[in-house]
C-alpha cells in the first residue's frame, strides 16, 4: 500500500486529509519527507508529527545446519518441526527446502524479496549437495545425472556432477523439484543412504555442525 492508504487505515481519515499531513510535511519515511506515491513496507519506520506509527522491521538472516530427522516446516501441528528446535524469537522461514531424511544448509529469514529471489525456481539460483548412494557409481550413471533425468513428467536441467568416490558425488542444481536427487537417483536404480546441502548460492554450510546456526549479512548473497 502506498503511505496516503496507510494513513487513511490507520486513523480513518479521508484520503484528502490524509494527502494535506504529506503535503504539509508532517509525515516522514525512514526519516526522509513522505511523498504521495511512496509504498509502505513492513521494514518502513513510519512518523506523524515526530510520533512513531510504525517501528520498522529489521531483516534477520542466519545459515541454519538442518539435522536429519527434522521436518522442514514451521506447521507445529507435524512432529519433529522447525519450529521445535529453533531458538530464534523472530519468525524465520527457511530457503531452500530438504526433506526429513536429508540433512544440511537452511537459509532462515524474515525477508520475503529474498525468499522469492532464491527460492523460486525460475531464478535458477545454485544449490550444491553432497550425496551417497547404496552401491557404485557407473560413468554413465554420472553422466545422466548431469544431463538430465525425466522424472516426474519432467526433465530436470543439466546440472555440475562430479564423483568423491565409487558411491558418492557432488552434484550443483539450479531447480529444487521435491525430493529431486532422490528420484533421479532412483530412476538410475540407486537408493539415497545420505545427503547433505553444502550451499545456497554463495552461502556454504562450513563448519557448522547439526543445529548449529550462524547469523550472516544479506550483502553475502550479492557475492
Amino acid at each position: 500500500m502506498n503511505i496516503n492508504e496507510f494513513l487513511v487505515k490507520r486513523f480513518h481519515v479521508s484520503k484528502e486529509e490524509a494527502g494535506k499531513w504529506i503535503s504539509e510535511n508532517r509525515v516522514f519515511i525512514n526519516h526522509q519527507k513522505a511523498v504521495q506515491r511512496n509504498t509502505v513496507l513492513k521494514t518502513d519506520v513510519i512518523e506523524l508529527n515526530g510520533e512513531i506509527l510504525q517501528e520498522g522491521l529489521t531483516h534477520c538472516y542466519y545459515a541454519y545446519y538442518k539435522p536429519r530427522g527434522i521436518e522442514c516446516t514451521l506447521n507445529p501441528n507435524i512432529a519433529d518441526n522447525l519450529l521445535n528446535v529453533l531458538p530464534f524469537k523472530e519468525y524465520l522461514y527457511p530457503i531452500g527446502r530438504l526433506d526429513k531424511e536429508s540433512e544440511g544448509l537452511l537459509i532462515l529469514t524474515n525477508d520475503g524479496k529474498l525468499y522469492k529471489d532464491i527460492a523460486h525456481a525460475e531464478k535458477e539460483k545454485e544449490k550444491e549437495y553432497v550425496v551417497e548412494v547404496d552401491k557404485e557409481l557407473t560413468d554413465a550413471a554420472i553422466e545422466q545425472l548431469a544431463a538430465g533425468i525425466v522424472i516426474m513428467g519432467k526433465k530436470t536441467r543439466p546440472a555440475v556432477v562430479h564423483r568423491l568416490s565409487s558411491t558418492s558425488f557432488n552434484i550443483t542444481l539450479t531447480q529444487g523439484l521435491n525430493r529431486q536427487i532422490r528420484r533421479m537417483c532412483h530412476k538410475l536404480g540407486y537408493e539415497v543412504s545420505s545427503l547433505k546441502r553444502i550451499r545456497i548460492t554463495s552461502i556454504l554450510l562450513g563448519d557448522l555442525k547439526p543445529g548449529e546456526y550462524l547469523q550472516i549479512q544479506k550483502k553475502m548473497f550479492d557475492k
